[in-house]
């Protein structure tokens, strides 16, 4: 196959220094098109059959609320731990148990990852709210930017300036987006080609789409998880799931040197195929972890809650503050009261019968301000997003 050309290069100056700015063509891939057929047609099989059971799990599960709840925040601090947040899955558990009242700057951007997101979501569900658009992404992006990092750099806002990605300089960057001037039209077709008709398969258009708009990289700040949060929209949008249930950012922090590479690819060599080969790669597993977890998690409920009926010392009180848990998995006397509208003596009482029967466990050690945890819960929850060495957010 002939080496296919995927932009151009066009001098700019950043920080005194020359650069060569790339400019993406337009989607879809031309010159040679992109044809999903031989080991590509396999891997789209594999990843859509995938999406169909976790579709499946979905819908057979008792609560899809607390299911929800959990994917989105795991996905929340998974991408907020790429571009160098150094928060966990505890940390921000903790903060919505009301255990740390004001939130470190790290929680609060995953805290804003997951406002940004329920906004993208309300809008795309709500009769007069916004299209899967760039004006869609830029408010999300301003609710994704506000109070933290990156907050005074044009938040909600098309960058107006230069910029670069990696390198202590401009002229030793990894990559070099394209130029400010060149972003209305970019990002106009761009935001068509959402819209358009397209004999390729729509997984293999939001794998696209992705690529393109980290290309582009149209903000100062927060690329990464728009155009991360950006799949899951699209997934939703166009139908392949009915619910938000699948995150690519876990696959694409355990395979962070290969998802940066293969994008490079794209922009130096035009290799398409092996960029759609390793996203629907990464739906497949995914998918496949994502109804495993689910089937973990639930097995755990269901074998705890028939302990706590078994139990001699279960309550009504006990059983509601159960039933929240998968919500609410760290917990104390005073978020319990709230939880289950109890007053102190019902809920510490409700506390000690689940910790009694091995369902909560103590955290802090103290006799006074004490913390439960749904340890086991937690466990199965919290797979893949401890945190790590983090790489510097570009």
């Amino acid at each position: 196959m002939p080496k296919r050309v995927t932009g151009q290069y066009e001098s700019v100056i950043a920080g005194g220094e020359k650069l060569d700015a790339f400019v993406p063509f337009d989607l879809p891939p031309a010159r040679p098109s992109l044809i999903i057929d031989g080991k590509l047609e396999h891997r789209l099989r594999e990843a859509e059959q995938a999406l169909v059971r976790l579709d499946l799990a979905g819908e057979m599960v008792p609560s899809l609320d607390w299911f929800i709840y959990a994917f989105v925040r795991k996905e929340a601090v998974i991408s907020s731990q790429i571009e160098g947040t150094q928060a966990s899955l505890l940390d921000l558990l903790k903060f919505e148990a009301e255990e740390e009242p004001d939130p470190n700057a790290d929680v609060e951007e995953v805290t804003n990852y997951l406002d940004a997101l329920a906004y993208a979501r309300g809008q795309l569900a709500a009769k007069h709210g916004l299209p899967l658009s760039m004006r869609l992404l830029n408010e999300t992006h301003r609710r994704l930017m506000r109070g933290v990092r990156g907050s005074s750099r044009q938040p909600g806002e098309v960058r107006t300036a230069q910029n670069w990605i990696g390198g202590s300089r401009p002229g030793n960057a990894v990559y070099v987006p394209p130029p400010p001037e060149k972003l209305s039209s970019l990002l106009g077709r761009f935001e068509k080609y959402i819209h358009a008709e397209d004999p390729l398969p729509q997984l293999v258009r939001a794998g696209l789409l992705h690529v393109q708009f980290e290309t582009i990289h149209p903000y100062l700040d927060g690329n990464g998880r728009i155009g991360r949060l950006m799949i899951a929209l699209l997934l939703e949008h166009w139908g392949l799931l009915w619910a938000p249930l699948l995150y690519l950012s876990l696959f694409f922090k355990r395979h962070r040197e290969e998802y940066y590479r293969r994008l490079n690819l794209v922009r130096l060599d035009g290799d398409w195929e092996g960029w759609t080969d390793f996203f629907l790669d990464g739906i497949a597993t995914i998918a496949d972890e994502a109804v495993s977890s689910a089937r973990d998690l639930f097995s755990l409920v269901t074998s705890d809650r028939a302990r706590l009926l078994a139990a001699g010392s279960a309550s009504l009180s006990a059983l509601r503050l159960f039933e929240n848990l998968p919500r609410r998995p760290i917990q104390s006397v005073a978020s319990a009261m709230r939880l289950i509208d109890a007053s102190k003596p019902t809920a510490t009482r409700a506390i000690e019968v689940l910790v009694d029967v091995g369902i909560l466990v103590e955290t802090t050690g103290r006799k006074r301000g004490r913390s439960f945890a749904y340890a086991a819960y937690l466990e199965l929850l919290r797979t893949g997003t401890d945190l790590d060495n983090q790489r510097p957010r570009a």
